[in-house]
């Protein structure tokens, strides 16, 4: 099985539809920043939420990380949209 799982927090999960999601992970993609196109191209909905990767924080089995943090077959990969406090 060549899976990772990806999670939608927040706003983000109302835009593509899911929290959690299981995904093939093409074989050309060893990063978060080769992955977000991929997502992308789902729906329009996956497009909205990522359009904006400079203020989204990333998550790689459970540890921060950002574009450039690997990614392998059977990695959880999470995406945080920007949060304000007040």
């Amino acid at each position: 099985m060549s899976n990772i799982t990806v999670r939608y927090f927040a706003w983000m999960r109302e835009h593509t539809g899911a929290d959690m999601e299981t995904v093939a992970l093409p074989t050309d993609v060893t990063s978060v920043g080769e992955l977000v196109p991929h997502l992308v191209a789902m729906s329009d909905g996956h497009a909205l939420a990522l359009k904006n990767m400079q203020a989204v924080r990333v998550a790689v089995n459970r540890a921060y990380g950002d574009l450039d943090t690997a990614v392998n077959v059977g990695d959880e990969v999470a995406f945080f949209p920007p949060v304000t406090g007040g």
